[in-house]
């Protein structure tokens, strides 16, 4: 069969431990199902079954005890579900600041702080957001509103107040700039 695995069919049959030990075992090297079990610890049994699955999905070529890994059905799949996912919302109506946001923001959580100057303030201008106007933070809750976004609420905090985006004064922060939703 020359099936074209999707890759919700790649996933589910990788998420047999059998299947996905055949499968490590063809990736690094084995060429047959007796080289298969040696290298995976699996019985000719279950490798041949696990092999003749895979195979039935297209991502094994099978010629009696000769395997071959098709690699390039990974990767298609992979780029078919890309393809076909939707676009993420646009984190900014401006699509400078939102080129920036999205390199560095995923699923709400800040992966990394930008070290370049320009693109920080775009993020901070976006993560000062969480703060209300006219509203005074103990350092405790601007601890918990920024650890949603990212693990290092020390920097966060200081870079917010190095910006001006923040006030800090006896341990008590407020929001002190950036634009305000109405």
């Amino acid at each position: 069969m020359d099936a074209r695995p999707d890759a919700m069919t790649v996933a589910g049959l990788l998420a047999d431990p059998t299947r996905l030990k055949v499968v490590a075992a063809l990736a690094l090297g084995a060429g047959t199902i007796e080289e298969v079990a040696e290298a995976s610890g699996l019985s000719l049994k279950d490798v041949a079954l696990a092999a003749r699955r895979l195979a039935r999905a297209g991502l094994v070529r099978r010629d009696r005890h000769a395997l071959e890994l098709l690699t390039e059905r990974f990767g298609a799949a992979a780029r078919a579900a890309a393809e076909s996912a939707p676009r993420p919302e646009p984190l900014s109506d401006d699509p400078a600041e939102d080129a920036v946001l999205s390199a560095f923001v995923r699923d709400g959580r800040l992966v990394s702080i930008p070290a370049q100057a320009t693109k920080r303030r775009v993020v901070l201008e976006h993560l000062v957001r969480v703060f209300d106007a006219g509203v005074r933070y103990p350092e405790r809750e601007v601890n918990a509103l920024l650890a949603v976004w990212h693990p290092d609420t020390a920097a966060l905090r200081r870079y917010l107040v190095d910006a001006g985006l923040l006030t800090r004064e006896a341990g008590v922060y407020w929001r002190s700039g950036g634009w305000v939703d109405v």
